[in-house]
């Protein structure tokens, strides 16, 4: 088992948490036109949309690996700042009138980065990709975000695998205290799980939700996140200490077993 027992089961309810809150604010979102700070969805054909999520994801990593290359670790920080801000933002208005998200988001995105700790940045975490499903969901539909995920696959793959530049990116983050992801120290060790992993996640149970018109709250609704976090839990299962895997592949595998058994089930009801 790549963690103990029970770091294994908080990341994996952490994990579940984020998919569950994504799928709220989601929800939310899907019932109105119009995002906070007068964001506007990119207008894109749903069958290519996952062309310029993929090309997004591929210059984000780029961007950031030639941040830390070229030790602009200010910049970063600015950079995971705002982000966290303009997330938050999007993800809390969805509970809340917009100036108030906003200032709640401000104070929890300088308290993250300025005074981190453990609770404070899972917490955040757990709202953050609400924001991006929010923004991507309605743009897309299964046959992207399939091929999305299966593009994301394997290049997670090949970044771990073969090249090895998201492990350095991982540790380069983590050892700057501004990690994009689920983190947990322990023994002095850290599980962590990267933002990528969880957001993608969320996207395809996000479309399953709008394409099969399921409430958030709903068994069907659930489905996917449950599978895709026993993927996941597979993966810390059989994974070894102190090495790094590519979760998407699993997760991939969750979502697509967790969209064939919605399927199944609105086909028999």
């Amino acid at each position: 088992m790549k963690h103990t027992p029970r770091i294994t089961l908080v990341l994996l309810a952490l994990f579940l948490s984020a998919q569950i809150m994504g799928l709220i604010v989601t929800s939310h979102y899907l019932k109105i036109t119009s995002l906070p700070l007068n964001i506007e969805r990119p207008e894109v054909d749903q069958t290519t949309s996952f062309l310029p999520i993929l090309i997004l994801v591929l210059l984000a990593t780029a961007l950031a690996l030639l941040l830390f290359r070229f030790k602009m670790f200010r910049l970063w920080r600015i950079w995971y700042l705002l982000s966290v801000w303009f997330t938050l933002t999007i993800s809390l208005a969805a509970f809340f009138i917009e100036k108030v998200a906003i200032g709640i988001a401000a104070v929890f995105a300088l308290w993250k980065l300025f005074r981190p700790n453990v609770i404070v940045h899972n917490l955040t975490e757990i709202f953050i990709y609400g924001a991006l499903a929010a923004i991507f969901v309605p743009i897309l539909n299964l046959f992207s975000v399939s091929i999305l995920l299966i593009a994301i696959s394997v290049y997670d793959y090949i970044a771990v695998r073969k090249t090895g530049h998201m492990i350095k990116l991982a540790k380069t983050q983590s050892k700057a205290k501004v990690f994009a992801g689920l983190a947990i120290p322990y023994e002095r060790k850290i599980a962590i799980l990267g933002g990528g992993d969880i957001g993608f996640a969320l996207l395809f149970a996000g479309v399953v939700m709008k394409e099969f018109s399921l409430k958030w709250y709903s068994i069907g609704a659930m489905i996917v996140p449950l599978f895709t976090a026993l993927a996941l839990f597979y993966l810390l299962y059989k994974g070894s200490k102190n090495k790094f895997y590519p979760a998407m592949p699993y997760i991939t595998a969750g979502a697509f077993a967790g969209y064939g058994t919605v399927w199944l089930l609105n086909l028999l009801l």
